[in-house]
């Protein structure tokens, strides 16, 4: 019965331990992230600020068929690539969109990864109920 008292007590201070660091991020504090809005709270953003930066996480060929004014086309599978070359402020707003939201999505946590802090997700275009440029 001792045995198994003490097997308990290990495991309980164990899973602890693995609790406790595995929601820390690398400075000990919680992981940055990005943040999920609404196309609307983006459209309020880009009608009511100047200076961000919208990604389109789409290819080239989506891309062509429309998009937002103003986006910067960055395909999710390159971000990693591309983002400190294409955007060298790592603390600019910048807002993420593709054509659902799943890509968007895994490009705004690359961003994060990276190093980025001030990334908002808003998910997919076939969502997006204002004009887009073809």
């Amino acid at each position: 019965m001792r045995k198994l008292k003490g097997l308990i007590l290990m495991l309980l201070i164990s899973l602890s331990l693995f609790g406790f660091t595995a929601c820390q991020g690398e400075s000990g504090n919680h992981p940055a992230t990005y943040e999920q809005i609404t196309p609307q709270q983006a459209k309020t953003i880009m009608d009511t600020k100047q200076d961000y930066i919208i990604i389109d996480a789409r290819t080239q060929e989506e891309f062509d068929e429309g998009h937002i004014e103003g986006a910067i086309m960055i395909p999710e599978y390159e971000i990693k690539d591309k983002a400190e070359k294409e955007l060298p402020d790592k603390d600019a707003l910048i807002l993420v969109y593709c054509r659902s939201g799943r890509r968007s999505k895994i490009a705004s946590e690359e961003l994060v990864k990276l190093g980025y802090t001030n990334v908002k997700e808003f998910g997919g275009i076939i969502d997006w109920p204002y004009e887009i440029v073809k």
